[in-house]
């Protein structure tokens, strides 16, 4: 498989240069809003309303915060984030870090798989288990066989579908001063649904796959390029690299939670209005849509869902694969070919070949897409606490440790995160 390698770009030529910026961050971002995220915010705003919307604002500075460090951690040492824990933690760190990563990401993985599967049976019929097994068999050839660069390039047409609930917000009645207060004038219940939802938002903006899979693309970007050497190694590059990874995370983000705050504001005006708080079905989760796109409203929800599936699963089994492959020192990345990291692929293909056999339980397609992100949630806080770690440790950053609010909002993000997965559990126990 070969890759591009982008040359620096020309100082003189702004457009070029903020295109230059785009990346690892971009595409995190438009991962982001991946089949569980869309069935998610969907649940959410269908279940509570436009009272859950303040969600995605508080979210924003606090998810680009902790990608941003993922970033800069693989910029600054040329390894991933399970890079560096297995040269500075013992075995015990890695491999917890590991397990959690590859039980996360194969649920999700499978919650994936089993909505893209749903979403073309609902469109043309027939056996969803089969679809479930074309679309990870596909998933597995392309990441191995396809220039990673033209397979995201492709796919991202596909999401633009997601748009169509931006559309839908200026076509659907909503009742904007519900919607905007719902926006600006944050609502807590001490309830379990409301902080399990809570958990399941924080879970897939803020998600694991997403922290390993930035540092890793950084750090093989890095390595792929002979211009560029660890930041550590040449400190004098700190000042644009860092630029242009919070421009990548910023845009990313932006664009992930846009999408993610039309979803919700969408779903709580034409669902939840109606008494419909409890999303079931791909066919009921596509009835937001049909304000605007009438009969072809499922198509439109199916191609979100299969168009984003595509695009997430990739980066969940390759976050995967990093990860193990990193702790265990072997070569990785999606730039070499397949007889250059065996073993990178082959767990890349042993989470996709678990995410399908996960379907063939008795599992909600739905239904999963949410609980895989309250999963994910739960999960997210220790890698997270390991992650900003690692970003105040010199021997692993060098004299480039990471300093000030960007580090503040990082700790705060992982506080949040673990208060309320407590306030989740102790809401269950009470």
């Amino acid at each position: 498989m070969e890759q591009r390698i982008r040359p620096e770009s020309d100082k003189s030529d702004s457009k070029e240069t903020f295109l230059s910026r785009l990346g690892p961050g971009l595409i995190t971002g438009a991962s982001d809003d991946d089949p569980s995220g869309i069935g998610t915010y969907s649940q959410a705003g269908a279940q509570l309303g436009f009272g859950i919307g303040w969600t995605m604002l508080v979210s924003y500075p606090l998810m680009v915060a902790i990608q941003e460090l993922s970033g800069r951690i693989g910029r600054t040492t040329g390894h991933g984030i399970a890079g560096n824990v297995c040269r500075n933690y013992p075995p015990p760190v890695i491999w917890s870090l590991v397990t959690l990563l590859f039980v996360a990401n194969t649920i999700n993985v499978a919650a994936d798989l089993g909505a893209m599967g749903d979403a073309l049976k609902l469109l043309i019929g027939g056996p969803a288990p089969l679809y479930v097994v074309v679309f990870g068999i596909v998933s597995v050839l392309a990441q191995v066989f396809l220039n990673y660069e033209r397979y995201v390039a492709i796919l991202k047409w596909l999401t633009l579908v997601l748009f169509a609930y931006v559309i839908a917000l200026f076509v659907v009645k909503v009742p904007w001063d519900e919607a905007l207060a719902g926006l600006f004038v944050p609502k807590i219940e001490l309830s379990g649904a409301f902080l399990t939802t809570l958990v399941a938002i924080l879970g897939t903006t803020i998600s694991p796959y997403l922290f390993i899979w930035q540092s890793s693309q950084e750090a093989e970007e890095q390595d792929i390029d002979p211009q560029k050497k660890p930041l550590k190694k040449e400190p004098e590059n700190e000042t644009k690299e860092v630029w242009r990874i919070r421009i990548d995370t910023l845009v990313g983000m932006a664009m992930s939670n846009i999408i993610a705050i039309a979803i919700i504001l969408t779903t709580a005006a034409t669902l939840h209005s109606k008494g419909v708080t409890n999303i079931q079905s791909s066919s009921q989760a596509a009835e937001a849509l049909k304000p605007i796109a009438g009969a072809f409203a499922e198509l439109i929800f199916a191609l979100g869902i299969i168009g984003t599936g595509l695009l997430a699963i990739p980066v969940l089994a390759g976050s995967t694969a990093y990860a193990i492959g990193e702790g265990r020192k072997w070569p990785v990345g999606l730039s070499r070919k397949p007889k250059e990291a065996i073993a990178f692929y082959s767990v890349l293909a042993l989470s996709v070949a678990t995410g399908i056999a996960l379907n063939f339980t008795p599992i909600d397609p739905i239904q999963a897409l949410y609980w895989s992100a309250v999963i994910n949630g739960i999960l997210a806080a220790p890698v997270m606490i390991i992650m900003m770690l690692l970003v105040r440790k010199q021997s692993v950053m060098g004299d480039l440790i990471v300093k000030g609010p960007v580090c503040w909002l990082g700790w705060l993000a992982t506080a949040v995160m673990s208060l309320c997965i407590l306030g989740m559990g102790f809401s269950f126990v009470a």
